[in-house]
């Protein structure tokens, strides 16, 4: 039966919903106990993408329950192992420039926090005390701590906890649907926002280099991330890649910044670097930074409990040497233009106003009138009743909602398991359109 409040003491995170209780998964489905089977479009938070369960699962298994067998828990600040020696060494070789040192943590919102106190540090210790400012974008999403919620742009999370957040700049995110020339398609309002601010006292910049769920897969421009990366050189800024969502290989890449031949200063990884087997994370940091620390107080100020935990990290290892061996990333990038072909086919619905992203990450925007691009006005719930109407068909897709402004906007996350088949990407779409069909 389902499972819900009062009547199960989980706490859940909607209190009146009916939960199926999931009792097995391959591929790219789900079933839960009464065998009905689900779709899993976003797996699950755009994070299983090796799929679900399976040899690939398996490999992953075998090698945590080795580490929990040999070593357990050691603590990070005491001792290293093999494990996170590995995982640093092979994800360290592959990525780009001089991104030379990985700091693993346990979530996404908890890496965005490290990156965060590691750009601060880094500019303390460079003799510039003064910066401490952190620029980041609107619409976005950095993770739900506070720190990371207040570097967040996505207001509809926000405002509830308003008083208890930083008040950090912001400035607009490219919005190449309704504002391709606006001030977010350039490095104009970085480089005016950094004068407006003063330039010694913004320590760094953070954004997504690909879209997530809030700004929905936008893709920005190469001439936009070659002028911020030239804009935070300039100014002594630390440039934080976050790529919780868009990295480990869901654009066709293995990180989303190589699509623009950039190079951040740090690099923020999570979701897909475990495949959802174990909560991972990682801050992955450029050697100048590194070398800083080393020369100057000898330690990056932070530490957390799961630091370099083994399992966690053996989970990463075979998650990574999973991508390679089985060509998943190739895969991906493979079957961009046939995937993003078929979702064009949705361009019939007329509240269907925009499709977009890269690789397996793909957004659907809703609009209330194509021609004038105008959003569907918040209290019809146009995206939540989407996804609540696929699950009832059988697809899993990722909403959101106040992508435009903080308060209007609509739209669902696409961004299945790399290893679904070419009938599962025809049946997601096909899925996809029979909900139009019901809702317009």
């Amino acid at each position: 039966m389902p499972h819900r409040f009062p009547d199960s003491a989980v706490f859940y995170r909607k209190l009146r919903h009916d939960y199926p209780l999931a009792v097995r998964a391959e591929g790219s489905w789900i079933e839960d106990d009464r065998g009905r089977r689900w779709l899993d479009a976003s797996g699950g938070a755009a994070v299983a993408n090796l799929g679900h369960g399976g040899p690939l699962a398996g490999e992953i298994a075998e090698a945590v329950a080795a580490e929990i067998r040999g070593l357990g828990y050691i603590n990070g600040t005491q001792f290293t192992h093999a494990a996170v020696e590995a995982l640093a060494a092979e994800l360290c070789s592959r990525t780009p420039g001089d991104l030379d040192f990985a700091y693993f943590l346990a979530s996404g919102s908890e890496a965005v926090e490290a990156a965060v106190k590691l750009a601060r540090q880094v500019q303390v210790e460079a003799g510039r005390p003064e910066k401490w400012k952190i620029i980041s974008r609107v619409p976005s999403y950095h993770g739900n701590t506070l720190a990371a919620l207040a570097l967040s742009g996505r207001e509809h999370y926000r405002t509830i906890y308003g008083p208890l957040l930083l008040d950090l700049p912001r400035i607009p995110a490219p919005d190449l649907y309704r504002d391709p020339l606006g001030p977010g398609a350039t490095g104009a309002a970085l480089e005016a926002e950094i004068l407006h601010q003063g330039p010694a006292t913004v320590a760094a910049f953070i954004a997504e280099p690909i879209g997530g769920s809030s700004s929905g897969a936008t893709v920005p421009s190469r001439a936009y991330w070659d002028a911020v990366a030239e804009i935070c050189r300039r100014h002594d800024i630390v440039l934080i890649a976050d790529e919780v969502l868009c990295g480990m290989g869901r654009t066709g890449r293995l990180f989303a910044c190589e699509h623009f031949a950039l190079v951040p200063d740090i690099l923020v990884l999570g979701k897909g670097l475990n495949a959802g087997a174990l909560p991972l994370s990682a801050v992955v940091a450029r050697r100048p930074l590194v070398e800083r620390l080393a020369a100057g107080s000898g330690a990056f100020n932070h530490a957390q409990t799961y630091s370099h935990q083994p399992a966690l990290c053996a989970a990463g290892l075979a998650t990574l040497r999973a991508l390679v061996a089985e060509r998943l990333v190739e895969r991906v990038a493979r079957l961009e233009a046939p995937f993003f072909g078929a979702l064009a086919r949705l361009r019939e619905y007329p509240v269907v106003g925009d499709v977009r992203g890269k690789g397996f990450l793909a957004a659907l925007e809703f609009v209330a009138d194509r021609t004038t691009r105008r959003p569907f006005d918040r209290a019809l719930r146009f995206a939540e009743r989407f996804t609540e109407r696929a699950f009832a068909n059988g697809l899993i897709v990722w909403p959101n909602v106040g992508n435009v402004d903080g308060t209007n906007g609509d739209l669902v996350i696409v961004a299945p398991p790399f290893t679904a088949s070419e009938d599962e990407l025809e049946e997601i779409v096909r899925r996809l359109g029979g909900t139009l069909e019901e809702m317009t």
